[in-house]
């Protein structure tokens, strides 16, 4: 719009100039016609300046100097009216771009309102959704609970003899390889893969709003990532399996630990690896299942460090 409007103001003042030079036309025609019948009646070869000096007084120098310049401008006028032609195109073309942005705008008038008949029938039901995500929350939060349960008895299996501080504490036993192990692992903060190739985080780490339902939060140890139908998990860093379990509501869940850090895929509708084998960056763990509740591809991916829950998003390369 903004252009069309700039092409018909330049239109308008090439037409105000145009209609300037006419009028300084008709003012000076009848000089201008004298002044060529004598230089017709004289058969004048002269050249301009030679037409000048030919003057009998100094007007009719002068007009003969005007009728000169007049010449040239009614040359621009006549450039001017090709440019004039030339952006008359160029508004057509946009009064052309601005009709077909009218159609768009008014589909897109269309969909706000489909929109806000949608975000009213959500706000009739909100009672019932809020039901729905509260009872969504509390699958959530048992498939949490269970996933820390497996950590709690991994760590109390792998301190058998170890430092009471350690088991009172609730992490892993400390040797120098699981210590180097770990080391990398925080180096690697922030630059670790995802752990599938192809994915969109679904759900954050933490507590935060509904993305419909405003009014309720959703909470989760973890990230939820959608990927492809028949996506594979796969390890984002090195480290050993140490436990493979089967979870209600969450499929198979494979847990690789790195020293005192645990990363966490869940969801599993097969496993590739056993429990004990190491495995190496990148390295396939199994096929994703679906949800139920979204019927969509969705990898459950939890870090731990020990008992502390960490928000992969932190660790994960952009994620």
């Amino acid at each position: 719009n903004q252009q069309a409007n700039l092409l018909t103001r330049n239109i308008n003042n090439n037409l105000k100039k145009i209609e300037k030079f006419r009028d300084e036309l008709v003012s000076l025609k009848e000089d201008y016609d004298k002044m060529i019948v004598k230089s017709y009646k004289s058969r004048s070869n002269q050249n301009r300046i030679m037409f000048l000096l030919s003057s009998k007084n100094f007007l009719q120098a002068y007009k003969r100097v005007q009728y000169m310049k007049q010449y040239t401008e009614n040359r621009k006028e006549q450039g001017l009216q090709t440019l004039n032609a030339d952006l008359i195109e160029q508004r057509k073309d946009k009064d052309k771009l601005i009709k077909e942005n009218k159609v768009v705008q008014a589909q897109l008038r269309k969909d706000k309102e489909a929109q806000g008949v949608l975000v009213a029938q959500i706000r009739k039901k909100e009672g019932q959704f809020t039901a729905e995500i509260r009872k969504k929350q509390q699958e959530i939060n048992r498939i949490d609970n269970e996933i820390d349960r497996i950590i709690r008895e991994a760590i109390a299996k792998s301190n058998k003899g170890a430092a009471k501080e350690d088991v009172d504490r609730g992490r892993f036993k400390a040797t120098p390889e699981s210590k180097a192990l770990a080391s990398k692992f925080e180096q690697n903060k922030g630059k670790l893969p995802w752990p599938v190739k192809n994915g969109v985080v679904s759900m954050r780490f933490g507590t935060q709003p509904h993305p419909i339902v405003k009014s309720t939060t959703i909470s989760s140890n973890g990230v939820r990532i959608d990927t492809e139908d028949k996506g594979r998990a796969r390890a984002v860093f090195g480290g050993k399996v140490s436990e493979i379990q089967a979870v209600k509501g969450a499929n198979k869940v494979v847990m690789v630990r790195h020293g005192d850090y645990i990363t966490i895929y869940s969801n599993l509708s097969s496993v590739s690896v056993r429990k004990g084998d190491d495995v190496d960056i990148n390295q396939d763990l199994g096929e994703i299942g679906k949800s139920t509740a979204t019927g969509k591809t969705t990898l459950y991916f939890l870090i731990y460090k020990n008992t502390q829950k960490l928000n992969p998003a932190s660790w994960v390369f952009k994620m």
